[in-house]
């Protein structure tokens, strides 16, 4: 079911209306509607989009789907196009709600193809700043950015938490080789997913703020700038946690190979101790007469060659710390 209110002189004057009377509250110069459309109502965006004067390559994009976020102006109305993130800790992937909103000067028409997006969020956010709404669709516009970017924080600062526990897994007493590089490239992947969400969110509300746009109230300008300053933390947070993410993978890497040197290194100390003995005892163990053969003396002789050559090759490999 379409969710629609009316704003009168930027009071709450009604709510969840038929869409039949979207027009009948325009009327009244001093009203301004919003509607949202989801799922099945998206053929009622048709009949919104007649009614409104909405152009068809917006209805287009709208109706479509999988939109970068962009700002675009069209004749009579602006369309807008957004997307809110959430990130599954668990799984480490990012999850995108993506809405679309046709604005004009008296409504706010929004879009969504399914109920990903946390509309019951936008609509306290828009309660909770109501004494914004008498500045025009203005505000209502800039309720939606706030929500949306704020998500983004809320997101980058998630996937923060979650790389400071990958950090720690990297440096366990126990090596976790493959946990370290399956939650890396999970992370590694939402991080792209969200810079993609984040960065074209500079060039849209910087365009928002411009004053030939005319959408936004001077005394809104502080609060857009509020908002494009978010945008900026959260596109720098999500580059550097970005370079973070393939830090840890080379560092992964490194460990690895460090790993292998060493027990390369156990491994070849062990080998020479272990020739010792066996070079000894295939000398002894020739079928020719030699200083002890057949002799009792014979067996002591080769028994404190292999202790003491082998006791100082263990040593002297101690000391080097191969062993």
């Amino acid at each position: 079911m379409a969710r629609t209110r009316c704003y009168r002189n930027g009071v709450l004057a009604d709510e969840d209306f038929p869409l039949d009377d979207v027009s009948e509250h325009l009327q009244d110069a001093s009203s301004m509607v919003w509607v949202d459309l989801v799922g099945d109502d998206l053929d009622e965006l048709q009949v919104v989009a007649d009614e409104l004067g909405l152009h068809t390559l917006a209805v287009e994009d709208a109706t479509s789907g999988r939109q970068r976020p962009k700002f675009n102006r069209y004749q009579g109305h602006d369309f807008l196009s957004a997307y809110a993130v959430h990130l599954d800790a668990e799984s480490g992937e990012l999850v995108l709600g993506e809405i679309a909103a046709f604005i004009t000067p008296s409504a706010l028409v929004t879009v969504r193809r399914d109920n990903v997006f946390p509309l019951d969020g936008l609509l306290r956010r828009w309660d909770d700043n109501a004494d914004l709404t008498k500045y025009g669709i203005g505000a209502l516009v800039h309720g939606l950015l706030d929500f949306v970017v704020d998500g983004h924080f809320d997101a980058v600062q998630s996937l923060d938490d979650e790389i400071e526990k990958l950090e720690d897994l990297l440096f366990d007493e126990r090596p976790r080789d493959r946990d370290v590089q399956r939650r890396s490239f999970e992370l590694r992947k939402s991080l792209v997913r969200l810079r993609r969400v984040v960065l074209p969110m500079r060039e849209v509300v910087n365009t928002l703020m411009r004053r030939d746009v005319g959408l936004v109230h001077a005394e809104m300008t502080p609060y857009f700038q509020d908002v494009y300053d978010h945008v900026l933390r959260v596109a720098e947070w999500t580059e550097s946690l970005r370079d973070l993410v393939g830090t840890i993978v080379e560092t992964n890497l490194t460990i690895q190979g460090n790993r292998l040197n060493i027990i390369t290194k156990k491994v070849t100390s062990w080998a020479a101790i272990i020739a010792v003995p066996t070079a000894i005892t295939g000398f002894y163990g020739q079928n020719l007469p030699y200083p002890g053969f057949a002799r009792q003396s014979g067996f002591l002789t080769s028994t404190i060659l292999i202790v003491l050559l082998s006791g100082g090759l263990y040593v002297a490999f101690r000391r080097k710390d191969w062993l």
